[in-house]
């Protein structure tokens, strides 16, 4: 199992807990991740976006892609990956901004591909929100663009959303990125096992897993791709008993009634007590990161892993909180135990 896990561009992760003592500044960001890398830690996600979904919209969001450059700077060994959304950035331009980000980090970027979903945020910026498919579409074509002029001297193309007239994009990345995405729509698996290296999930059971690996796996046989690899995320809390764990699981889906964004939480929850607690959970830490349970003792937790490790997992994206002191206890109870 490779163990990545997501930078705190957001000041934390909890939707329940006002301040986590991590804050979203580039000091904290750049300590955790040198030190992460020295611990054993094989990957940083660097979400995108620009308005604070976590902590509530008027919070400070640090910018993914200058993040990135500055870290490849300062890092040695940690794989860079690095949110993009399609209607955000135009394709040539993109390019060329991150193979020079790759150029600095030594080859060690790759990228996870967002159809974005949030059209408030992208109608705040003044930017066009597709619909679904279309969403996909744009995908699809701005992922041509980009491989293109990674791969050739030059590049045209002739698009439905772009088109480029002998573009050239040098220096190229020292080694083409990998390309990680998500989606599970058909329209998301279609292009993922087309044109992407890498499925990424949300957090979940390891059976649902293992179902969903088995029908990517298939679907890229049929087109005679290469195997791809896979990712979910997972938010960990490991102690010295399970009962330590339950109560820090406890204390943080406890809902804040004052928390940005409660009122819609509320009037959302409805139906039968398992589903508001599911609920509830999913509200408390972002992309269903506790579905995996990766909750309890270290060796409870390493049989999990196992599990995922036997449904065909291959790379963990953690969510923590504090993030520097859960990630220190994580790597030398779980990684190095």
């Amino acid at each position: 199992m490779r163990y990545g896990f997501w930078a705190p561009v957001f000041g934390g992760w909890l939707r329940n807990v006002k301040d986590e003592g991590m804050a979203a500044t580039w000091d904290y960001t750049r300590r955790l991740c040198q030190r992460a890398e020295e611990i054993g830690y094989d990957l940083t996600l660097v979400a995108e976006l620009n308005l604070n979904d976590i902590k509530g919209v008027d919070h400070p969001a640090l910018d993914a892609w200058s993040t990135a450059a500055a870290l490849a700077a300062v890092t040695k060994r940690l794989e860079l990956m690095v949110a993009v959304r399609p209607n955000f950035h135009q394709p040539a331009l993109f390019a060329k901004q991150a193979a020079n980000i790759d150029q600095i980090a030594g080859g060690r970027l790759s990228l996870n591909v967002v159809s974005s979903w949030w059209a408030r945020e992208a109608q705040s910026y003044g930017l066009q929100f597709d619909e679904h498919d279309d969403r996909y579409g744009r995908t699809a074509e701005w992922l041509e663009v980009v491989d293109g002029l990674w791969r050739e001297p030059r590049f045209s193309f002739s698009g439905q959303r772009y088109q480029l007239d002998d573009a050239i994009c040098e220096p190229k990345p020292v080694k083409k990125p990998v390309i990680y995405a998500g989606g599970e729509s058909e329209a998301a698996k279609a292009m993922i096992v087309a044109q992407c290296d890498a499925y990424v999930m949300h957090g979940d059971e390891a059976p649902a897993v293992a179902a969903k690996i088995g029908d990517m796996k298939a679907r890229r046989a049929a087109k005679g791709k290469p195997p791809m690899t896979f990712g979910m995320a997972a938010y960990a809390i490991v102690r010295d008993t399970e009962e330590e764990a339950r109560a820090e699981a406890a204390r943080i889906t406890t809902l804040d009634p004052k928390a940005p964004g409660f009122a819609n939480f509320d009037q959302w929850v409805a139906g039968t007590e398992l589903e508001r607690e599911l609920k509830v959970q999913e509200y408390s830490v972002s992309n269903r990161g506790l579905r995996p349970d990766l909750i309890g003792t270290a060796a409870q937790i390493r049989g999990r892993i196992e599990a995922y490790e036997a449904a065909g997992l291959d790379l963990l994206l953690l969510q923590m909180s504090p993030q520097y002191e859960e990630m220190e206890r994580f790597a030398a109870a779980v990684i190095g135990g």
